[in-house]
């Protein structure tokens, strides 16, 4: 199969999710014989056209004129209108909000477009109504225009059934093994493991509940440090950093050694993830991965993957109890439980096999209807 993979900021991973699945998936199906090409903006740092086998176009993003948001409706528009032009079998869309213009008004000339809708966009706190409505309006006619769809978390599979009574594939995201634990690389980034320590690892935007988590430790007391790793040079992550300055609350910027983080994540007292727009973020993934004991914000997305294995809070007070008890014999079990979870559904290999089938099943539709 000959496979475009387009909606992401191109690899080696060095941005977030979508990366990451991107960059394992794509030299995972070079590992399966099949010939990829990977989109990427002009500026990623990796300048090479060939990656692991994986074939890299760059294409430009106005991103330092218009901003990332505005800047990825023309950048997705280019690779698209590019991709539809080539001869590949399946064009794969990674997020569908800044692509569905282009899914929608560009001519696909022939070529199968699945869409990985990612979560929903249209539920982000940064937004304005008028903004909300206008991306839930994309969101609607970009999974009217695809021609199949793929949901990363059975809560937004069901979404898809529920809002639009159109089926999707439900391929989740994969997660890597950790190696054995090492503190050894705690000391660069000047982590104090003695006493313990919080953690959260999470693009630094509101819909992350970040200040809700921030606000809850502050009124709680307590004198572990809690470190958070992403992007701070940002105007939201400027506004945290001030608002927090000088209690406790440590910004450690974006890291992307994935030992470290584990490394990072297996010591931590408590992992927090308050992730709320849905999907099923890699960050978790590697949080329960890594033997962390996670304690996630309520909601059905995080419950899908988690289930009954971790603790969750819906406001501060919640959370401030949590900050209070001690809750490590609860460790082992959650841990023993989500260490199989990942082992049977949330792992690359299987999650590669998955979309190798899938995309086989679709072209065989495809063969079939033109007989």
């Amino acid at each position: 199969m000959k496979i475009a993979i387009l909606g992401t900021r191109g690899i080696p991973n060095n941005y977030g999710g979508f990366e990451q699945c991107a960059e394992y998936l794509s030299t995972g199906l070079i590992k399966k014989g099949h010939d990829v090409t990977i989109y990427s903006p002009h500026f990623h740092p990796y300048k090479d056209d060939v990656y692991k086998g994986v074939k890299i176009i760059k294409k430009f993003s106005p991103e330092n004129i218009l901003g990332h948001s505005a800047a990825n409706f023309f950048y997705d528009y280019l690779c698209f209108k590019d991709a539809a032009r080539k001869d590949f079998d399946i064009i794969l869309e990674l997020g569908l909000i800044t692509s569905a213009l282009s899914i929608i008004f560009c001519n696909h000339r022939g070529k199968i477009v699945a869409t990985n809708l990612d979560g929903l966009e249209w539920k982000r706190a940064k937004w304005s109504r008028l903004i909300k409505k206008l991306t839930k309006k994309l969101e609607k006619y970009g999974v009217k225009y695809s021609d199949y769809l793929i949901a990363d978390n059975l809560a937004i599979q069901q979404y898809i059934q529920q809002e639009y009574n159109i089926k999707s594939e439900f391929i989740a995201y994969g997660s890597v093994n950790c190696l054995a634990p090492d503190d050894t690389c705690l000391n660069h980034y000047g982590i104090i493991k003695r006493g313990g320590y919080f953690l959260s690892i999470a693009r630094l935007e509101p819909e992350n509940n970040l200040e809700m988590m921030f606000d809850a430790y502050i009124s709680s007391n307590n004198k572990a440090p809690y470190y958070v790793v992403g992007n701070h040079i940002t105007k939201y992550g400027a506004y945290l950093k001030d608002k927090y300055r000088n209690k406790g609350i440590i910004f450690l910027g974006g890291i992307f050694n994935k030992k470290h983080l584990d490394n990072i994540r297996h010591y931590s007292k408590f992992y927090l993830h308050g992730h709320s727009v849905g999907g099923t973020n890699p960050a978790l993934l590697e949080a329960m991965a890594a033997k962390a004991l996670i304690v996630a914000h309520d909601n059905k997305f995080n419950k899908s993957v988690l289930a009954e294995n971790a603790f969750y809070f819906s406001s501060s007070a919640e959370l401030i109890e949590l900050f209070k008890q001690d809750l490590v014999s609860y460790k082992k079990e959650f841990i023993l439980n989500n260490l199989k979870k990942i082992e049977k559904l949330y792992n690359w290999p299987f999650v590669i096999d998955q979309y190798e089938s899938y995309f086989e099943r679709i072209l065989r539709e495809k063969s079939k209807k033109k007989q």
